[in-house]
């Protein structure tokens, strides 16, 4: 089977299960800036289960093939198969395979896509610890507000191992941004470390008044009862 025929395949599946009704309604919540079938969370992941273990995974060029198609589509639940297909794949990739997790970063970049490769990218970062370094300090470099936020929350999961010196750094570096999804993805990662010590996140923020309101709002909101 080519590649084209497995996209096909998919599409025609997911035309078949999807609601018109819902689809309206999730055109809507992201704005308008994406078709959908109309399948709900539970519905596609089914469905893409399914599918996968019917046809299999492709790998290798073949795999990077399918998942681009799926990227073209206007649908969005398409995108979610491929991020379902490179999950499952993702443990088994080389070091190198962070340049292609950065290619669907900034392809039809959204939160619901992006936050989802910041996970992946946080579990390829634990696999092939050298590459966070040079990678993250690209990706802040690169102005794509889009990379920078993967940056400042691909450690959420890390708990106790975060380096909290280099999201420090990097949430420093966007201080004085106004997107909003930078703001917000730089208090997320502070109110999760926060969890882990509620101390340094205080300090950080006391000692760096130039933050964002939002980013200190949400750094702090889980330690309104705790003192430095």
């Amino acid at each position: 089977m080519t590649m084209k025929s497995y996209f096909s395949a998919i599409h025609s599946v997911f035309l078949q299960s999807g609601d018109p009704k819902t689809a309206q309604g999730q055109i809507a919540y992201l704005r308008n800036q994406f078709d959908f079938y109309g399948l709900k969370a539970a519905k596609w992941m089914a469905v893409s289960k399914e599918i996968m273990e019917e046809k299999g995974v492709p790998v290798g060029e073949e795999f990077k093939e399918l998942v681009r198609l799926c990227f073209e589509d206007e649908h969005r639940e398409l995108q979610y198969f491929a991020l379902e297909m490179v999950q499952k794949t993702l443990k088994k990739q080389p070091a190198y395979f962070i340049d292609f997790l950065e290619e669907l970063i900034i392809t039809k970049s959204w939160w619901d896509t992006v936050d989802w490769l910041a996970k992946l990218v946080g579990i390829h970062f634990k696999k092939h610890p050298t590459l966070i370094l040079p990678i993250s300090e690209r990706w802040m470099a690169s102005g794509n507000f889009w990379l920078q936020r993967v940056c400042l929350i691909f450690q959420l999961s890390y708990r106790d191992k975060t380096d909290f010196g280099l999201m420090k750094r990097h949430i420093l570096q966007i201080a004085g941004s106004k997107e909003f999804f930078l703001q917000k993805g730089a208090g997320w990662a502070l109110r999760q470390y926060s969890r882990t010590n509620p101390t340094e996140v205080i300090n950080f923020v006391k000692e760096n008044p130039q933050l964002a309101a939002l980013t200190k709002r949400e750094a702090l909101r889980l330690t309104k009862n705790k003192k430095p």
